[in-house]
């Protein structure tokens, strides 16, 4: 499946409402923008999947407003299944010099039994990886890796377990050689839910009457990830001082939307 760049385009604006509200779409296309490839745990959700919350729709509360987000990121899918239905082609469509792409895939990576997904850390992860890093930089754009976010998930005595195996070390061997900035997202996320425990993280995640989900966030959680995500924007000179907000402030549930799906 290929999209279009008007699709593409569409799908960046849908994540970011408050942004466009501030000046409109024409404005907005003057900003420099950060695009995000990625998976469910940053996606845009909409009215009918809320209250689950993509971290990529609380971002924009943590960036000047100068700083436009579009975010690409799609449910269920890997650094491969990206690449092979035309969705990085669609996004380096629209993708311009002064921009900055933001990769954060390995929760689908990692499912072995649909081969339409699935890379090993070690080769064919690495290998897609590549192709946005260098596909970023040859349009001018910076790439910026990102481990993938953790999944709440404890052993009997309360202690926080990692849950991606070889990919994150992977994506860091990666970042390493290549010279890019990387969010160490893992590292960080499970840290903060080993703080929270076991109970306290239930309020972070999309635990719900009917549904016990332990990998997507509801809005707190995105909130809380989004944060992370502006902090190390910062310390990896990424973006400088004047580029983030907020980042010590509390910032209401309220704000998160679930705008309806296009038909």
């Amino acid at each position: 499946m290929s999209l279009s760049r008007r699709q593409v385009a569409v799908a960046g604006m849908a994540a970011v409402p408050l942004a466009l509200s501030v000046g409109g779409t024409a404005h907005a296309r003057d900003r420099r923008t950060l695009h995000i490839a990625g998976d469910s745990t940053a996606a845009q959700k909409y009215a009918n999947a809320a209250p689950e919350t993509g971290w990529g729709m609380a971002l924009p509360f943590f960036l000047r407003k100068d700083l436009f987000v579009a975010n690409h990121a799609v449910n269920g899918r890997s650094s491969k299944s990206f690449v092979d239905e035309g969705r990085l082609d669609a996004v380096f469509s629209v993708i311009r010099p002064g921009d900055f792409l933001l990769i954060q895939f390995g929760h689908n990576d990692e499912k072995k039994e649909d081969p339409t997904r699935y890379t090993e850390p070690w080769s064919t992860y690495q290998q897609y990886l590549r192709r946005y890093v260098e596909g970023a930089r040859a349009r001018g754009a910076r790439p910026v890796l990102a481990t993938s976010v953790e999944r709440r998930r404890f052993d009997a005595a309360g202690k926080a377990l990692p849950t991606h195996g070889e990919y994150p070390a992977a994506m860091r061997a990666l970042a390493a050689e290549e010279g890019v900035a990387l969010l160490d997202l893992q590292t960080l996320s499970l840290a903060r839910w080993q703080e929270l425990g076991p109970e306290a993280t239930k309020t972070y995640f999309n635990w719900t009457a009917t549904e016990q989900d332990n990998t997507h966030f509801n809005p707190p959680g995105a909130i809380e990830v989004a944060r992370l995500v502006a902090r190390e924007l910062l310390r990896t000179r990424v973006l400088g001082p004047r580029d983030v907000r907020r980042l010590d402030e509390r910032i209401p549930e309220s704000w998160i939307t679930w705008p309806e799906a296009a038909a």
